[in-house]
C-alpha cells in the first residue's frame, strides 16, 4: 500500500468515527453502530491486512472466520429474544 492511500484510509477511519460519534449521539441505535463498525473492520482487513492483494486460502479463511462470528452472534441473539 502505497503511503498516500494508507493516509486515504486512515481519513475514512476517522470519517467513520465520526458518523460513529454522531450516530450515538442522534440516536440512531446500535444497529447503526453495528454497520459502521463492520465498515471499519471490512477497511482494516482489507487494506491494512492485506487481504486484496493476498492469496485465495488467506481470504478463505478470513471470510470463513467471520462468518463464524455471525453465526455465534445470531445463535446468541435468537438465545437472548427466547429468554
Amino acid at each position: 500500500m502505497t503511503p498516500l492511500g494508507a493516509i486515504l484510509v486512515g481519513i475514512g477511519l476517522l470519517a467513520l468515527l465520526a458518523a460513529t460519534v454522531g450516530a450515538t449521539f442522534s440516536g440512531l441505535g446500535s444497529w447503526a453502530n453495528m454497520v459502521i463498525a463492520a465498515a471499519k473492520a471490512a477497511l482494516v482487513l482489507w487494506f491494512f491486512m492485506e487481504l486484496r492483494s493476498g492469496n485465495g486460502l488467506l481470504r478463505l479463511v478470513a471470510f470463513g472466520s467471520l462468518a463464524w462470528l455471525a453465526i455465534l452472534f445470531g445463535l446468541g441473539f435468537s438465545d437472548w429474544l427466547t429468554r
